[in-house]
C-alpha cells in the first residue's frame, strides 16, 4: 500500500546509506560504475543495489556503451527528477556546513553560473525569500486521520 506521506515515499528511494552520495557524484558528472566505486569506495554489491533503486525510481537512466573490443556496459545519467535533487543535496550540505562543520571548512560551496554565492531557501509565490522561522507545514485534507 502506498503511503500518503511524501517524505516516507522519498525515503523509500533515497533513504539508504550511500544513495545521496551516488546522486552527489552523478551531479558532479560521474556516469560509470567503476568511477562511482573508485570515488565513493563503496562495495560493488551495495553500489549495484543503489544504482538499481535509482534507475527503478526514475532518478537515473541506464544507457549502454561499449568500448572497442570490450563487452557492453552501462552508464548512469541523471533524469530531470535526478537533477531536481540538486536542491535537496544543497539543503543537506548547507545544514551540514552550519550544524556539523568540517574543521578545515566546506569542501564544496554553492555558486551561480556567474559565480555568486548561493544558499537554499524557501521562496514564496511572489519570489520573496521566507525566513525559516516563518515556514509552516500545513496538513491538507489528504493527511491521514486515525480511525
Amino acid at each position: 500500500m502506498e503511503t500518503p506521506c511524501s517524505i516516507a515515499r522519498t525515503l523509500e528511494v533515497l533513504g539508504e546509506r550511500w544513495t545521496f552520495l551516488v546522486v552527489r557524484e552523478a551531479l558532479a558528472g560521474t556516469t560509470r560504475f567503476a568511477d562511482f566505486r573508485a570515488t565513493l569506495g563503496v562495495a560493488p554489491d551495495i553500489l549495484t543495489s543503489r544504482l538499481n533503486t535509482l534507475v527503478e525510481a526514475g532518478v537515473l537512466e541506464r544507457r549502454p556503451y561499449q568500448e572497442e573490443g570490450r563487452r557492453t556496459r552501462h552508464e548512469y545519467h541523471l533524469t530531470a527528477a535526478g537533477g531536481d535533487l540538486r536542491v535537496v543535496l544543497g539543503a543537506l550540505q548547507q545544514w551540514g556546513d552550519e550544524h556539523r562543520p568540517y574543521l578545515k571548512g566546506p569542501t564544496v560551496v554553492r555558486r551561480s553560473s556567474d559565480d555568486r554565492p548561493l544558499h537554499v531557501a524557501y521562496v514564496d509565490d511572489e519570489g520573496r525569500e521566507v525566513p525559516l522561522s516563518e515556514v509552516r507545514f500545513v496538513r491538507t485534507a489528504a493527511y491521514p486521520t486515525p480511525a
